[in-house]
């Protein structure tokens, strides 16, 4: 069954560029190693209005702050054993372990979400 893997990030907007950057990378590296499909969507609605309805939106979740924005990526495989296969290739390539990256992370580590999903509805 399908699995995803998701993540929400919080960039500061003048870190856009360097996260696109970041993300083009990780797009092409996971494609490498065998992910079905690779997301990386920027926020554009994070304020929906939802009528009576009060749910949490991700600028409050996130407590995002003017010059920052949500990002919200996903990655698709075949399953989870699938995932775990893909993603220790990738964590062994040379372009995932740039000492650069270690200490220029275009967004906030300690504000980031992340966690692997089965898929129980597909159409």
């Amino acid at each position: 069954m399908t699995y995803v893997d998701g993540f929400v990030l919080v960039i500061k907007k003048k870190n856009l560029k360097a996260y696109k950057k970041m993300a083009t990378l990780g797009a092409k590296t996971w494609k490498k190693y065998g992910a079905l499909q690779y997301f990386e969507c920027i926020g554009d609605d994070l304020n929906p209005d939802m009528g009576p309805v009060k749910l949490l939106t991700f600028s409050k979740m996130t407590k995002l702050k003017k010059d920052e924005t949500v990002w919200f990526s996903f990655i698709i495989f075949k399953s989870k054993s699938h995932r775990d296969q893909v993603n220790a290739k990738v964590m062994k390539d040379p372009s995932m372990n740039n000492p650069d990256f270690k200490d220029s992370m275009p967004f906030d580590l300690n504000r980031m979400a992340v966690g692997g999903f089965k898929v129980v509805v597909e159409k």
